[in-house]
């Protein structure tokens, strides 16, 4: 008898939740990483520069990772279960930690300008950004590598520390900054208002290019040798090649637009390799969701509750599609961008926020 299709495509659906937090919430922390080494002259204006690029959507991109939870605590509630006790001590400090940014990021926007307690929330949410991704790429790396199938009578350290402190999983932590930072760079040089900015931002977006390759290659090696099956099937699976042609040619043209300078193209090619990445793990590891103990069907929740949240996706998505879209065209437009130089300049003139002139 065939599989059920509705638990994969619930499954899926949980994917494409998580490839969207990774290339829109991911690049707001990326966002942090670059607060935090903003250096020189400019370090100021690029961090007006980072408040402007995030502030109006940063909310809006964790309805993604909400998403995800709701998904795999409705319809895979045994993979929740698993992975909310294997990984408990990860997934709280990422927790901390986003609601450490969110916290510090609306105080130091509101805070008087330039106090010595803005700058402090400032460093919080850069460092809180910093750090919730490594977390974030740890807890990946020690499901993928299956190190959270412990025996229940293993000591404390071995199932709830050592699994995502292994060499691999540091990799792949290590992975995810690389590639938010990437992300956050390339879509800044759309952002940035000057030319100065841009090429900061542009320079930073190709340092972090190469961050990525040493992080993959660093990921790849550790993998080989404590996961061996996952990433050859990642070499030799029938659609390994296709996927790693597709990562190729789009990581090269987004360096390539970066190099000549054409800002938009890179934006849109650098989604491209990072979707990949997240859809090759999803290759790797299928039908697992938690490897050798929980795959899609076995996880899967019974199949009414698994057609009533389909019908809810179905509703929910003729609402938060097109809020989205609205929120992105209305805040990301060329028109609004305008406006908020014309906002900046003003401020810059007085040393008074807009807020406080009207």
């Amino acid at each position: 008898m065939p599989e059920p299709l509705l638990p994969h495509v619930l499954a899926f659906v949980t994917m494409l939740a998580l490839n969207a937090y990774v290339v829109l919430g991911g690049a707001d922390f990326g966002a942090g990483v670059w607060d935090l080494l903003a250096r020189g002259p400019r370090k100021d204006v690029q961090r007006e520069a980072i408040a402007h690029g995030i502030g109006p959507i940063w909310e809006a991109n964790h309805v993604w990772i909400i998403l995800v939870v709701v998904l795999l605590f409705t319809c895979f509630p045994a993979v929740y279960a698993y992975l909310s006790v294997a990984l408990h001590v990860p997934l709280v400090l990422m927790l901390f930690g986003i609601v450490l940014r969110g916290s510090a990021f609306t105080f130091r926007a509101y805070d008087s300008t330039n106090s010595p307690v803005q700058k402090w929330w400032g460093r919080i949410f850069s460092i809180a950004s910093t750090v919730t991704p490594v977390v974030l790429g740890m807890s990946v790396g020690a499901i993928v590598s299956g190190a959270i199938v412990t025996p229940p009578d293993a000591t404390f350290t071995a199932r709830f520390l050592t699994p995502w402190l292994s060499p691999f999983a540091i990799a792949v932590g290590g992975l995810t900054l690389a590639v938010f930072a990437f992300l956050a760079a390339v879509y800044l040089t759309v952002e940035a208002e000057t030319h100065d900015l841009q090429e900061d931002f542009r320079r930073n977006a190709l340092g972090a290019a190469v961050i990525v390759g040493a992080c993959a290659l660093a990921t790849l090696i550790t993998g080989r040798e404590t996961v061996s099956k996952l990433t050859d099937t990642l070499l030799t699976h029938t659609l390994a090649i296709p996927l790693q042609i597709i990562t190729g040619v789009a990581a090269l043209s987004a360096i390539a637009a970066l190099v000549t300078r054409r800002y938009r193209i890179a934006r849109a090619a650098a989604v491209v390799p990072v979707s990949a990445i997240v859809w090759g793990w999803a290759l790797a590891q299928f039908p697992w969701m938690v490897p050798g103990v929980h795959s899609v069907t076995s996880a899967a929740a019974p199949a009414v509750t698994q057609r009533l949240v389909a019908y809810g996706l179905a509703a929910g998505a003729v609402l938060v599609v097109p809020s989205l879209w609205v929120l992105f065209s209305v805040f990301k437009s060329d028109t609004m961008s305008a406006f908020e130089r014309v906002d900046t300049a003003e401020y810059r003139a007085t040393d008074t926020p807009p807020k406080e002139r009207s």
